[in-house]
This record gives C-alpha cells, structure tokens and sequence, in this order.
C-alpha cells in the first residue's frame, strides 16, 4: 500500500493512494489507521512528507559500486550523519539555492526506509517487524562545503540547508528490494540508474545496528545512501528520483 500525507484547503490529513486518489484516513498511520470515506483527487492536494520524522539519518558509502569506483573500504559498520528537521523537504516543493560562496549543490538519489514501531537496540532477525515501508529520496549535499575546513568535515552544514532532506511522494509498504532499481534524472536527462540490491547494509541490519546508538521512533527515516552518478545540479533544474514499486519524487532546485 501507498501511504502520504496532504494539505487542502488548509487542512492536514492522510491517506492511502489508490488509482490517482487518496482515501482519506484517521487515527494514526503506524497504529490502526481507519477509512472515513472521503476520496480525494491526487492532483488537487499539496503533498506533505509523507510521515513526519523525529530523526532522518543519513548513510555513507552504503553502496558497493560507489565504494569499488572511488577506492574506498568496505565498512565495518554503518557510517551515519543526522539531517536536521529545517533540512526536511516534500514532493514538489522547491529546494532554495544556498548562497553562491557555498558552492556546488549535488542531488543524491537514495532509497528511504521510514520506522513503524519503536526501535531501541533490537535484534537483526527481529528488525523487519520495525519498518513500515520506504519512500524515495534526495539527500542534497554542498560538496564543496564539506571538507572545505581540513580540520573538520562539516556533514551537519553540508547535508542540513534548507530543503536538503527531500522524502516522498508516498511511503510503500510492500517493496522488492532485490528487483528495484533507482533512477535520478535532472533537467530530463538520466544520471543514475543502480540497482537497490548492491546496498552493503541491508535495511533490516541497518534499523539493528543504529539502534543500538539512537532510539528510533515511528515516523523516523534512514537514507540509506546513494550510489555512482552523483554530480552539482544548476539552479532551476528538476530532479527527479524515481524507484520501481515505489514512485517519483519531483523538486525544482530554486
């Protein structure tokens, strides 16, 4: 199933989208979430992110084509960064281009995976029953910025400007991560195209090994990293992240 959440005509709810309209719902989407009736055109909503997070953490050199093209060692264990909630963004809305002495802004297109129930230092085997479904992503990075400072890599700052956390359109319960492929286009023109199968850490170990670190709480998502393709985007091109099962999440940077 396709969950999201939505704004009209000055009202918050959310859904589940079936064939081009939301069936509105109430009560909590990770409890029992129930049917009132009400149908709504897709295209006549303001899409929300589709949950609303506590902590998005975000995964590096979780992709082993990315680690073979750049050199780099397979890790031992997750390495993770937090993106701050200024940073979270939703499916249409625009990414605001920081201020020129910045410098360059690159796209990553990664596959989200959002938490269902209270994760606190659980077993791998037992991991799965903790996520509810995954959406796509685009977690926006000034590349320069980051090592800019050779005495401190600046993650936070890079990975935490306004609308850099881009998650959405839908969170799909139901996913075939053996068979699903990311896209990321930008301006109409293909950039990545990598298979979700070639992640290192797998979403079931990576909601057990972080929670051994950090309590994760429904609504919470993992950026499960990106893989090679990625490069600056100019200001005025829309990216487009797309995965099998799941959607296409579409922002206009500035």
């Amino acid at each position: 199933m396709k969950w999201l959440r939505f704004r009209r005509d000055g009202r918050e709810g959310f859904g589940r989208l079936e064939d081009h309209e939301v069936l509105v719902h109430d009560g909590d989407l990770f409890g029992t979430p129930r049917p009132t009736g009400e149908r709504l055109d897709a295209s006549a909503i303001e899409w929300l992110m589709p949950c609303q997070p506590r902590t998005m953490v975000g995964l590096w050199n979780n992709f082993q084509a990315l680690a073979d093209k750049n050199g780099w060692a397979r890790p031992a264990e997750p390495l993770y960064f937090l993106k701050p909630p200024g940073s979270w963004t939703a499916h249409g809305a625009a990414i605001p281009v920081p201020r020129a002495e910045i410098g360059r802004i690159a796209y990553e297109g990664e596959l989200a995976l959002v938490i269902g129930r209270r994760a606190q230092r659980v077993a791998v085997e037992d991991a799965a029953a903790h996520i509810f479904g995954y959406s796509c992503a685009n977690d926006v990075t000034a590349i320069e910025l980051l090592n800019r400072d050779p005495s401190f890599p600046q993650w936070t700052r890079a990975k935490g400007f306004d609308g850099f956390g881009v998650v959405g359109p839908v969170i799909e319960t139901d996913l075939d991560l053996s068979q699903a492929q990311l896209r990321t286009r930008v301006g109409g023109r293909e950039r990545q195209n990598y298979p979700l199968a070639d992640m290192i850490f797998k979403p079931a170990e990576l909601v057990s090994r972080i929670s051994q670190d950090l309590t994760l709480e429904p609504g919470d998502v993992i950026l499960c990293g990106t893989s090679v393709g990625v490069l600056p985007m100019k200001p005025g091109s829309l990216v487009e992240v797309e995965i099998d099962g799941i959607g296409l999440l579409a922002n206009q940077f500035g």
